[in-house]
């Protein structure tokens, strides 16, 4: 039986069937008008003019039913597509001519959606805003009194005392990257209080400190071009552009096509918009240099690339990175919407992506977007592109390796891993003998140790008869080892040695999968050459032990990754007894590299495996990487893969403890404080019982409490012991060089201090926190002028 009411009549079911009605052809309205705004601007047989005047008769008519859908719609488009700020401006500007009220609330949508921005520290979509809100001045939306009187205002933030420079810095380089856009309107309306603005802006950057230039420059010299500081850059084609008379040759501007309908219009003035202050919990853009790989001699014959202080260049690179932006989650479509950027018949584009690319990829002090998306989204424009871009990116690799003796350590490491990925993927293929000259120099020097790390690298990619087939014989120094393992109790002299006969007894009960506990009863009787020796400060471990049982565990799963992890996994429990201590941990560390020295990724591998199971600690890894007996590794890339590895782990581990006590403190908080157990066991209700099991008590909120303040206390001391090892190892080497009256500046003193530089920015945030500790403990000022600089670029970079 039906349990519907009865009707008298179906009045009641028309209504509500015409509401339903009218909500659907509503909604397919908004999703045609989204669908309208969001296109315009795209391929059309119409021209754009014809387009948007169009576009804002529809949106006109329809203002009063979805006037909030349109405002949100041409809000977001300003904050998502910059790349059509202009387009958007342009409708704008039509719409409120035809609709003064509807311009005026778009203005405070707008102002709105800009101070939230900068409240949220969104700097990008505060920065998109503002440029929005410039560009409306050309549309005669806004007057050009009010604009000016805005950026005067964000410009105030420059002369404030006791917050970062980089603060500072950023809203000068927001008002600045605002002029292309507006700066001939500004020049034509109000040129002096444009100079005045321009008077401000070059007193904050003649008295700005750049101390951090040198950490964030790809190359240390500046032949053949200039590593300039990227507000200095910006403000140099600022500069060329205002003697230009503020004409440039790239924006698209539609609304001169309505000049004559504009100028009617009424213009809005911007509510005033002070700067929300600075909180110590705000972070702020950091510092770049900018990168310069090719001028347009490098170009052939064609469209000529844009002079380096052109404003050309900076819209130009700035519209390829925002592209980059948008479409990095799909390299197909990265690489589509790079080459069908609107304005190639003016420039040598394929230069242009191939330089923005390399830039992204070479950021200081890490790329925006995982490194191996830059290798693929450049392996899908050769495919796009077979007939040109192979030849510029062989071009470019050209230019790189010729400058890499000036390359930073950490654009070293990146351009090693981007080659070799890329000649992965084309078979290795590669004119090798166009860098015979590099076979004459010093092995350590950075041509010949990039061709010996490429090979390296790319043995992970392929096998070792390939990598020997892949290069001519003169290359044979550089050709890696054979990665295979060296059993020492199986080799040549074997049997004089202390344990050979008890790893012979243990592989053959390993091979019978024998218990841990009678892997422990073998290795017992075992001879501890420590015993004897009162000197050591730990003499309870026993190294040859640990050396018979890793040599011979790790040597019987020699096989692939998969055996050495399900032997580790197995064996664990002896693993744990027989590394008690950081110097056991350490000596577990000296066996499995004179086992797998040959096998640089099997070393990685296993490493970051023992730490995940807990075999080693952090720091144990640390004290091993600087130990005496690694001296002949420590210009080899893989033992700081080793190290970044370990801090990674490390800082994992605290950022999971953190992320932990934060929900569990606010769940405490959403429940109003703990109840008590008493409480919950009088509780009748079964279903709020299982609801606060699952909510943790004070009590266990303080055990984490306790656990992350552990960890951070463990985080502390891996840095200290890194940059005191770093600090150790360096001052020796400055100090004997200074003795024996010889040249500090060797290669293996650069690659040193390049991996300490390296450190300090890939681990930027976390160092950060404990960067007042340094300056206390270690990095003081007695220090050598050479180490202590690192760490004051470093410190400038957030300073």
């Amino acid at each position: 039986m039906s349990r519907r009411r009865p009707h008298e009549d179906d009045d009641g079911y028309d209504r509500a069937y015409r509401k339903r009605r009218r909500v659907s052809e509503n909604q397919e309205i908004e999703d045609r008008l989204e669908s309208l705004i969001l296109r315009v601007g795209e391929k059309s047989t119409s021209s754009l003019e014809s387009n948007l005047e169009g576009l804002a008769s529809v949106l006109e008519a329809d203002l009063s039913t979805f006037r909030a859908k349109v405002l949100r719609i041409l809000t977001d488009c300003a904050i998502k597509m910059p790349e059509k700020c202009s387009i958007y401006t342009t409708l704008v500007g039509l719409l409120n001519a035809k609709n003064y009220n509807f311009g005026g609330e778009f203005v405070e949508h707008m102002v709105r959606t800009l101070k939230d921005s900068l409240k949220a520290c969104n700097w990008d979509a505060a920065r998109y805003a503002l440029r929005f809100l410039a560009d409306l001045v050309n549309c005669y939306v806004i007057a050009a009194n009010s604009l000016l009187q805005m950026l005067d205002n964000l410009l105030d933030v420059a002369k404030e005392d006791g917050v970062p420079n980089v603060r500072k810095d950023w809203y000068v380089y927001a008002v600045m990257s605002c002029l292309p856009w507006v700066g001939r309107e500004l020049y034509e309306k109000k040129e002096q209080a444009l100079e005045m603005l321009m008077t401000s802006i070059e007193v904050y950057l003649n008295k700005r400190a750049k101390k951090h230039q040198a950490a964030l420059r790809v190359w240390s010299s500046d032949t053949p071009h200039p590593q300039e500081e990227y507000l200095d850059c910006l403000w140099a084609q600022i500069r060329k552009l205002r003697s230009d008379n503020w004409t440039e040759k790239h924006l698209v501007r539609p609304y001169l096509a309505f000049d004559g309908v504009l100028c009617e219009a009424l213009q809005h003035n911007i509510p005033t918009i002070l700067p929300p202050p600075h909180h110590d919990s705000h972070t702020y853009p950091m510092p770049w240099v900018v990168f310069r790989m090719f001028d347009y001699t490098d170009c052939p014959e064609g469209p000529v690339l844009p002079g380096a202080h052109s404003i050309e260049r900076f819209l130009i690179e700035e519209h390829l990175h925002q592209i980059v932006e948008m479409s990095h989650l799909e390299r197909k479509d990265c690489a589509a919407h790079l080459l069908a950027f609107p304005y190639r018949a003016n420039i040598p584009l394929d230069y242009c992506i191939v330089e923005v690319i390399f830039s992204e990829l070479f950021h200081l002090p890490t790329p925006r977007y995982l490194e191996v998306f830059y290798g693929s989204l450049l392996i899908e424009l050769c495919k796009l592109e077979p007939g040109t871009m192979p030849q510029v990116l062989a071009q470019a690799t050209e230019i790189l390796f010729l400058r890499i003796d000036t390359m930073n350590t950490s654009c070293f490491d990146r351009f090693v891993h981007w080659f070799s990925y890329h000649l992965s993927n084309f078979q290795f293929r590669w004119s090798w003998d166009d860098w015979n000259s590099c076979l004459r120099l010093d092995p350590e020097l950075p041509p010949p140790k990039f061709i010996k790390e490429v090979l390296l690298k790319s043995l992970r990619l392929s096998y070792y008869q390939r990598i020997r087939e892949i290069v001519p014989e003169a290359y044979e120094a550089l050709v890696p080892a054979k990665p295979e393992p060296h059993y020492k109790y199986a080799g040549e002299g074997a049997a004089a040695l202390p344990g050979t006969q008890t790893a012979t007894q243990l592989i053959n009960i390993l091979r019978q999968k024998a218990s841990a506990e009678e892997v422990l009863t073998l290795l017992k009787d075992l001879p501890n050459p420590r015993e004897d020796d009162e000197t050591l400060p730990d003499s309870r471990f026993n190294p040859l032990k640990i050396d018979v049982f890793v040599q011979t565990l790790l040597h019987l799963g020699a096989k692939s990754f998969s055996h050495s992890f399900a032997a580790i996994s197995k064996y664990h429990y002896v693993f744990k007894i027989l590394a008690e201590s950081e110097e056991a941990q350490i000596c577990i560390l000296r066996s499995l590299y004179e086992l797998w020295r040959d096998h640089q990724q099997m070393m990685c591998v296993l490493i970051d495996k023992m730490l995940k199971t807990q075999i080693l600690e952090c720091s144990a890894v640390a004290n091993w990487i600087f130990s005496k007996e690694m001296t002949a590794e420590f210009t080899k890339m893989y033992l700081w893969e080793i190290l970044h590895l370990t801090i990674r782990k490390m800082s994992a581990h605290v950022n999971r403890l953190g992320r932990e006590l934060g929900e569990a403190r606010e769940r405490v908080s959403a429940r109003g404080g703990h109840s008590s157990s008493s409480e919950e066991d009088n509780s009748s209700d079964e279903g709020r019982n299982a609801a606060r099991a699952d909510k943790p008590t004070e009590e266990m909120v303080e055990r984490m409490e306790e656990k992350l303040e552990a960890a951070q206390a463990d985080q502390k001391n891996l840095f200290l012991i890194i940059f005191q090892r770093f600090i150790m190892i360096l001052s020796e080497h400055l100090v004997r060089s200074d003795t024996d009256d010889q040249d500090y500046n060797t290669p293996w003193y650069r690659w040193t201090i390049g991996r300490l530089q390296q450190v300090f920015l890939a681990h930027h945030e976390q160092v950060q926190r404990y960067s007042g500790t340094l300056e206390t403990l270690l990095f003081t000022q007695d220090l050598d002028p050479h180490i202590l600089d690192v760490f004051q670029q470093f410190v400038s970079l957030r300073a």
